[in-house]
């Protein structure tokens, strides 16, 4: 069994490998390939959840092989019980989105490659127990995106506004080499903090190990923890789109190719949110402590600026990527509460938000292609043509403004229970506006796009999702209801190990300060 995490990285490494190996005209056979290899790190993800003890919790199924001996780095794989869902969800995507992309038409055999390096990179980020592997997955499936969005990726046009106007056409604002540059070029940034406070945590270990288990044994000075939390939280965080270091991330929801923009929103900014939880809160509790009230604040401010920001879009995949940032502030809030139900919350929500905006970015994709527009001026009564695709997209809706039933109501009650039972109560109360909020856009959306008046003669030419098409909103619709009607499912993963951090930080906390 402990094999399993080593073949779940092989899946997405392996089917890279052969399509390196396959000619490009054998287009159909890139895609099989392509879906085999996703489909078989679903597979092998749904092997490890059933091999995962829940009442044992903590890190199981080992696998480690030396890399660099004489500096303490292996390839150290364990998945704990924040990982078992994350794998899944990731997996998951990879499948969905292989199949939105079936109809790719241009250098097919490239992009499905670098599809697979980064599910590999974001499987890894979830498994490694490594710091040092931990961040060169981080960092292989944070560089293909700059070629993914940068060849494949849609321009689109940006009203010039604000301070900076003059010079908006000079930067090519809106364009998708513009949006794929910020995107690497912030993320590096944030990639250079972590590699510091990595680097300072080795040091002041003695220089002996990046393993993460036994850097969590090790007491590190106040003064360090607090300035190495710093740096993760805003090198992640940029990542995550913790606000304001947010703003690469609706360039590049917008721009990015629609099984992109499932991969992007869906599971790669949870690798932030992740890092920060995973590596900074943990490994470094008297830090996390000291900047607790910054980070719940400014994830506050995230949720209520990420949801207005949202409610006056104009275009659809803007919509959904402010969206995003809002909902990575429910995330961050979470996590800053530092108790069971919020921790729980928080890695429920990067679940549930994971498999909604993947959908609602496959809907999205679809409806671009039948009606060659995202602006929501120029849509209407699409319902009445492709009822299926409309559905789908309410159900979406419907989980990102927290109905019963769905996956979002479980993470968002368990984020909101955590806060008013945290430190500041006072951070629910603009977490629950932001909740009302996403709703006023969320149902507007959906009833202007499908339901509303129809703005011309076009739309009844538009036709409902085909063949392969089906695939990503049946599977990610039926997990958003699955997870929401059968959250234990998750749950019982999350907690075994949300109740051990929780109780370590807990006591680490009170000892340092009697």
């Amino acid at each position: 069994m402990s094999s399993l995490l080593f073949w779940i990285l092989a899946a997405p490494a392996g089917g890279a490998l052969l399509l390196l190996l396959t000619p490009p005209h054998m287009r159909r056979t890139l895609r099989w390939i392509t879906l085999g290899a996703a489909t078989a790190s679903l597979g092998i993800a749904l092997a490890v959840a059933g091999a995962y003890d829940r009442v044992t919790g903590g890190p199981q199924l080992p696998f480690s092989v030396p890399i660099v001996p004489t500096l303490g780095i292996a390839l150290d794989l364990a998945v704990d019980g924040w990982g078992v869902p994350l794998l899944l969800l990731t997996a998951l995507i990879a499948v969905a989105g292989t199949l939105a992309s079936w109809t790719l038409n241009g250098r097919d055999k490239e992009f499905f490659i670098l599809l697979l390096v980064l599910i590999l990179g974001v499987l890894g980020v979830f498994i490694a127990h490594d710091l040092f592997v931990f961040f060169l997955f981080y960092e292989i499936a944070v560089l293909p995106m700059y070629l993914l969005i940068g060849i494949w990726g849609t321009s689109h046009e940006v009203p010039a506004g604000g301070p900076f106007r003059y010079v908006w056409n000079h930067f090519s604002i809106g364009g998708r080499q513009y949006a794929a540059m910020k995107l690497t070029l912030m993320l590096l940034v944030g990639s250079a903090l972590i590699l510091v406070a990595i680097l300072a945590l080795y040091d002041a270990h003695g220089r002996t190990t990046f393993n993460l288990l036994e850097l969590q044994k090790t007491d590190f000075d106040e003064s360090l923890q607090i300035g190495c939390f710093l740096l993760l939280w805003l090198g992640f965080g940029t990542l995550a789109g913790v606000f304001p270091f947010h703003t690469w991330s609706p360039d590049g929801h917008a721009s990015a190719p629609t099984a992109v923009s499932m991969l992007h929103a869906g599971v790669l900014m949870k690798l932030g949110a992740f890092g920060v939880m995973r590596v900074g809160m943990v490994l470094l509790p008297e830090g996390a402590r000291f900047w607790i009230p910054v980070v719940g604040a400014v994830a506050v401010v995230n949720i209520v600026y990420g949801a207005l920001s949202a409610l006056g879009q104009s275009d659809l995949k803007y919509v959904i990527a402010y969206s995003s940032v809002s909902h990575m502030g429910v995330v961050m809030l979470g996590a800053a509460t530092l108790t069971p139900n919020g921790w729980n919350g928080a890695i429920y929500q990067m679940f549930a938000h994971g498999v909604m905006t993947a959908l609602l970015f496959a809907m999205v994709g679809l409806i671009y292609e039948r009606a060659h527009t995202r602006a929501i001026a120029k849509m209407g009564g699409f319902g009445k043509v492709m009822p299926g695709i409309a559905a789908f997209f309410t159900i979406a809706c419907l989980s990102s403004l927290g109905l019963p039933g769905t996956a979002g109501f479980v993470a968002e009650l368990l984020v909101f229970l955590g806060a008013w039972q945290g430190p500041h109560p006072w951070w629910a109360l603009p977490g629950i506006l932001g909740a009302f909020v996403t709703a006023v856009y969320a149902l507007s959306v959906a009833r202007r796009i499908f339901w509303g008046p129809t703005p011309s003669d076009e739309a009844a030419d538009l036709t409902d999702a085909r063949r392969t098409e089906w695939g990503a909103p049946i599977l990610l619709g039926a997990a958003i209801l699955v997870f929401g009607f059968w959250p234990r499912l998750a749950l019982d993963f999350i907690d075994s190990t949300t109740v051990e951090h929780v109780r370590a930080l807990t006591s680490t906390l009170v000892a340092g300060h009697p």
